[in-house]
């Protein structure tokens, strides 16, 4: 069994569903203060951060994670009980194996044997890792970065192991994530009964004109980096349960993944007026989950990516800013250059979450292999 693959079934057996971290963070720290890192465990509000440094010197390489996972859903769905991780045709199956531990220990091994061969690498590495990332995102990587800037401490490169590959290894990887803006919108109306509408005022019926607008309105047509903005409703709400009352008020939530051609204030303005146009009575919050983040081209961490992919695997890579929001966009603000890419994200998040086994060694060898380009 490789190093690799062990780390990976340590990792995956510790049930680290955020905000916790249940000692993955500590198993991590021990692989790194081995071979010369100093590490540093920042812990804001229930949420455990491993900051780990070797080197004092720039340029500064960190390799970024997280160690929480998401809930497993109804364990006896699984093929295997999702905190044990198990081997199976091929495949490791268990919570937090491509989303993404798996790509942590490919972090520590490609590591060990980099300082190994290169102990007098040029530069210093670190990790960022957080058990924040998959929940509200607020005492985790955007604090630890606070505290770095606070320090005078400076990222140039950063790799985040985010599952990036969609066929198979290193097809994809991320330079850049479109910005995440949630609404909570809340239409009022008068509740009635639904035999006497005049004495009510149907909140439905008043958004109905609204939310056809909302869902046809093309916001941008994107650039060279991002498709267009998109918006969707993933919840509403409305009644009493009754079939003869008229709702009082009808309650939505949105979101718009949007590019680099709007900010979220932007989008916030062009909302309320389309609200204010209608003459609606309304509620409106909103939640700011992060802007959008590009690292462009030609950039010496993607050439380094692209290049050891190439070597290692024999085929050629592909940018992509698609997909959902990660800590890449806490950290790119500081002017570093991110880059996202690890193993399929087929079964991220699902039942049966697995990794190909074979791949664990390959990621290994790349994440090495760009450490070479970059620090030798």
């Amino acid at each position: 069994m490789s190093t690799t693959l062990d780390i990976a079934i340590e990792l995956i057996s510790r049930p680290s569903l955020t905000p916790f971290d249940a000692g993955c963070q500590a198993l991590i720290a021990e692989h790194l203060q081995a071979i010369g890192f100093i590490s540093e465990h920042l812990r804001f509000g229930e949420v455990d951060n491993l900051w780990a440094r070797r080197g004092t010197a720039a340029p500064l390489f960190v390799f970024a994670g997280h160690t929480d996972v998401v809930p497993t859903g109804p364990e006896s769905h699984w093929q295997f009980p999702p905190f044990t991780p198990t081997q199976h045709e091929g495949f490791l199956y268990g919570r937090g194996a491509a989303d993404m531990k798996s790509s942590i220990a490919a972090m520590v091994t490609a590591c060990e044997r980099f300082v190994a061969e290169h102990p007098q690498h040029k530069g210093s590495i670190a990790f960022l890792i957080t058990s924040d990332e998959e929940g509200p995102a607020v005492d985790g990587t955007v604090k630890v970065i606070n505290d770095l800037q606070a320090k005078g401490e400076k990222i140039n490169w950063c790799l985040v192991g985010e599952p990036s590959s969609t066929e198979r290894l290193g097809d994809v990887i991320k330079n850049g994530r479109r910005g995440s803006l949630n609404g909570l919108l809340t239409i009022h109306g008068t509740q009635g009964h639904a035999a006497y509408p005049h004495l009510a005022d149907n909140p439905i019926h008043r958004f109905a004109p609204l939310l056809k607008t909302l869902c046809e309105t093309q916001w941008d047509q994107g650039n060279d980096f991002f498709p267009p903005t998109s918006f969707q409703i993933t919840n509403i709400n409305a009644g009493t349960g009754a079939d003869n009352v008229i709702p009082g008020d009808l309650a939505l939530l949105f979101n718009f993944r949007y590019s680099t051609e709007f900010t979220h204030t932007q989008l916030q303005e062009h909302v309320t007026a389309l609200l204010d146009k209608q003459g609606l009575k309304y509620s409106l919050t909103w939640r700011h989950s992060g802007p959008p983040y590009l690292t462009t081209t030609p950039s010496t961490l993607i050439t380094a990516t692209q290049q050891a992919i190439s070597e290692v695997c024999g085929y050629e890579t592909t940018l992509s800013t698609g997909g959902g929001t990660s800590d890449g966009r806490f950290i790119a603000p500081t002017g570093a250059q991110v880059v996202e890419f690890g193993p399929l994200n087929a079964t991220i998040h699902k039942i049966n979450e697995c990794v190909n086994v074979n791949d664990l060694d390959t990621l290994s060898s790349i994440y090495q292999r760009i450490l070479e380009k970059l620090l030798i």
